[in-house]
């Protein structure tokens, strides 16, 4: 067949998509850079002119408005009209609103807008402007979709829409996003483009200095602005505009009044409760939207002692409080998309007005020419009235009459029809001085017109005057604020460094004291109880530290998870404070088995590790320094082994301990380890015989002060002296540290202790002993010791832990008043050098100056 045509299915097809994008990318969703509208918005605007829905004229069903659209000029789904116009007539969308709505169009909670049945609309006041002259030949028409009406290809617009009220459209490959600006300013910045051409994007933001949103709200930072406006893309962080509201029994509450654009109250609401039920975000006791007429109110009601800028800080974080806003400057150029940045925006929108007004001064004086050539001929008649009379009553009929009066005296057609249509009316002295009056007025009309046409600055010069004239009518105050780039505060700058004690229990309570409180407690002279534990639990460790101190938490898996000890609630001492695991996101099964506490991360520092099978492991303390919520591998394992030791090692002369259940030690110089990697599993720290285990291991500073506690399963227990122990290399089988028998039992645990501490032993039915350390004596390093629990065939000792007593908090405060007075001599000491420094300088002044006299 002669009408086949043969074609590859994959040209057919990318012929196809190109079409279809094209059409997708010129006719919907990318807006025209001169008027600033889509197609939709053009042809709803269009319509309503045509059926005279101006802002002094009564409200229409919307439904009209619609169908007129449709039937008319866009064939496409209702549903996509009606929501272009609701979308133009909502205040929290438009900056400017293009439609003027009666009825329920949406709100800012994102309730969707009545049927159109129901709503009604006009064009609002401003639309004027997008309209102005359209029916002066200022624009091209083209045929509908049906070729039986004319549809206008682009608005006169008055004023430079296109970022008025910013757009969003997603095409084909290529999308647009361009925020809403200010009027007044943006009529600034094209009156300055248009005195100054050379003028560039960087020194237009002078005069507009950025998007201005409906629903005000504050920019963080200009960067963004910058970048949009000079690069055509950008991102600008806008933020909620709050304030901080002292409420009763000295607590607070943070108050919304302005959202970011775009943003869903009512979703950011629901966020913001399911972010307080989820616990990600404490310290919020009430939430309430308070919102009405008026504006937005949404409290948020803190607990007490709430510092609000840091619940502030991570609303802004992880709800829509702050929110960004990518800037795409993407806008059709002749049919053509292009990325543009402010000044080609404003350089097309005067190009495009130049057109306009160019056109309707053409226009103005072919009506004015035309007007005038009739009324040169009205005056040739007046003159000769008498004769034209007679003229025309002595004719045949109208057209010999008309012939005779072109042959007569020389009158063009239209001026021979003209005086023919003439009323006797006309003939008036009155009338007669009417049509000199018009015809001098159009002589000076044409004559501007034509030098208007002859001076593109007279051009300019228009359209400066009516961008002044839009701004005096419609500009208003800016209503988003731009800032200096707001960093996220950091919670740390609010925090009061001051020391602190914390306290974690053998069941892995862990609270914070300060040291304050604690001595205050101790005035009376009797002490105080120890701190409110459930049953059978007790406190295992204790630290002094600063609030801005890192805690790092190494876990029996292996892995380390990190926080501030602030992060641990403050509490009386009497309070039992809380699960460390409702702090930490622990993974299922894993438990806290080791604490260290960090000022600061240094490369000069290291952790120690040993586990069950005498591998050792040290490690920079760096490869720690950062660690998500979810934790870290501290150290990788074998098959069956197990963490049994992690500490930080402070002291080049640190020595470590290493203990197993068989009663073999091994004591040796950590400068034998060489530091290795994070995920690495370590090197032999001793060699250990058929069936044996490493079950404790320890840090040495002191080795000719410090004694180490062993403890079996069996319940007996030594103190030896650290200096018993020689150093041995690494990897050895070690020597003797316990003297084990049947009686005896294996080992279960090593720890070092002072003569003031206490220990409690726990048994496999959960019964514990309290002991002091002093009460068991120093033996050899290879004897077996006395019983400090007894146990039988159905009990055995599973674990030695020290216990913290009131003594060791005393200690433990006196070591930390003993620092902070040393700090404070260091610090007078450094000022006194300071002083003598400069006095000593001012004598050498005084000296050359003596020189000189």
């Amino acid at each position: 067949m002669s009408n086949v045509i043969d074609k590859y299915v994959e040209e057919e097809m990318k012929q196809c998509y190109l079409d279809y994008s094209m059409s997708v990318i010129v006719s919907r969703a990318i807006p025209d850079v001169r008027d600033g509208l889509k197609p939709v918005h053009r042809r709803i605007l269009y319509a309503m002119n045509e059926l005279g829905m101006t802002h002094d004229k009564p409200f229409k069903k919307c439904a009209r408005i619609v169908g007129e659209v449709l039937g008319k000029y866009h064939p496409h789904g209702d549903s996509a009209v009606y929501g272009a116009m609701v979308r133009m007539a909502q205040d929290f969308n438009y900056r400017y609103e293009f439609v003027e709505g009666h009825g329920n169009f949406g709100s800012i909670d994102g309730d969707g807008a009545a049927a159109m049945r129901y709503t009604e609309a006009r064009m609002a006041k401003i639309t004027d402007e997008i309209l102005a002259d359209i029916d002066k030949d200022t624009i091209d028409f083209r045929k509908n979709f049906d070729d039986s009406l004319d549809e206008p290809v682009v608005l006169p617009a008055k004023i430079p829409s296109l970022l008025l009220n910013g757009t969003v459209g997603i095409a084909v490959g290529m999308a647009t996003n361009i925020p809403p600006h200010n009027l007044g300013e943006l009529v600034d910045g094209t009156l300055a483009l248009i005195d100054n051409r050379d003028i560039t994007s960087q020194e237009l933001i002078d005069y507009i200095p950025g998007p201005d949103f409906p629903t005000g709200g504050i920019i963080n930072g200009r960067k963004g602005i910058h970048d949009a406006y000079t690069k055509g893309r950008g991102k600008i962080q806008v933020r909620a505009k709050v304030k901080i509201e002292d409420i009763s029994n000295g607590k607070h509450a943070i108050v919304v009044n302005e959202i970011p654009y775009q943003v869903n109250k009512s979703a950011l609401i629901e966020k913001i409760a399911l972010l307080v039920k989820e616990k990600k975000l404490t310290g919020i006791s009430d939430l309430r939207d308070e919102s009405d007429r008026e504006g937005i109110r949404i409290v948020i009601e803190l607990k007490k002692g709430e510092e609000p800028e840091i619940v502030l800080n991570k609303l802004y974080k992880y709800t829509d409080l702050q929110t960004s806003f990518g800037v795409i400057m993407l806008a059709l150029v002749n049919n053509v998309p292009k990325v543009l940045n402010l000044k080609e925006v404003l350089e097309e929108y005067i190009k495009h007005r130049f057109e306009v007004i160019t056109r309707r001064t053409k226009f103005e004086l072919d009506k004015a020419e035309k007007r005038d050539h009739i009324l040169q001929g009205f005056r040739i008649a007046l003159e000769n009235i008498d004769r034209i009379i007679s003229l025309i009553k002595n004719s045949k009929d109208s057209n010999s009459a008309k012939e005779s009066l072109i042959e007569k005296y020389a009158f063009s057609e239209i001026q021979a029809r003209s005086i023919m249509d003439m009323k006797l009316q006309r003939l008036t002295g009155l009338e007669r001085e009417k049509i000199e009056q018009e015809f001098q007025e159009l002589e000076r009309k044409i004559k501007e017109f034509k030098e208007i046409l002859a001076d593109d600055e007279k051009i300019y010069g228009i359209m400066k005057q009516e961008l002044e004239e839009v701004k005096e009518k419609y500009n208003d105050d800016r209503r988003t604020v731009i800032e200096d780039e707001r960093k996220d505060i950091d919670v740390e700058d609010l925090i009061k460094d001051e020391k602190v004690i914390l306290t974690i229990t053998n069941k892995g309570y862990v609270k914070r004291i300060g040291i304050d409180n604690y001595k205050a407690q101790r005035r009376g002279g009797r002490g105080v109880s120890s701190q409110n534990t459930i049953e059978d639990d007790f406190v295992s460790d204790m630290f002094v530290m600063l609030n801005l101190d890192t805690v790092l938490i190494f876990t029996d898996k292996g892995r380390v998870y990190k926080m501030k000890a602030y992060e641990v609630p403050e509490t009386s001492k009497q309070s039992r404070g809380k699960l460390i695991s409702n702090i930490i996101n622990f993974q299922e099964d894993e438990k806290p088995a080791f604490i260290i506490k960090v000022r600061e991360f240094s490369e000069e520092k290291e952790v120690i590790f040993v586990t069950k099978d005498g591998t050792i492991k040290k490690t920079n303390l760096m490869e720690y320094a950062n660690i998500n919520s979810n934790g870290k591998i501290a150290i990788n394992f074998r098959d069956g082994d197990g963490l049994v030791f992690a500490g930080l090692i402070r002291k080049e002369t640190d020595q470590l301990f290493i203990a197993t259940k068989l009663g073999y030690s091994v004591r040796m110089d950590l400068n034998e380890v060489r530091s290795i990697s994070r995920t690495a599993i370590g090197v032999k720290g001793i060699t250990l015989r058929e069936g044996d285990s490493v079950v404790s291991a320890l840090l040495i500073t002191s080795p000719d002060e410090e004694t180490i506690l062993t403890v079996t399963a069996n319940g007996y227990g030594k103190r030896s002296r650290v200096i018993e122990y020689t150093t041995q290399k690494r990897g050895g089988m070690g020597i003797k540290n316990f003297r084990l028998t049947d009686k005896t039992g294996e080992i279960i645990g090593v720890k070092p202790v002072k003569e003031d501490e206490e220990i409690i032993a726990i048994n496999s039915s959960g019964v514990v002993i309290r002991t002091a350390v002093n009460s068991i004596a120093v033996h050899g390093r290879a004897t077996s010791g006395v019983i400090i629990m007894k146990t039988d065939d159905n009990s055995k000792v599973v674990a030695v832990v020290k216990v913290k007593n009131e003594k060791d908090e005393e200690r433990i405060l006196s070591e930390a008043e003993e620092e902070t007075l040393e700090t404070e001599k260091m610090s007078k000491k450094q000022e006194m050098e300071e002083i003598i420094e400069e006095d000593s300088l001012f004598q050498t002044f005084d000296s050359e100056e003596d020189e000189e006299i």
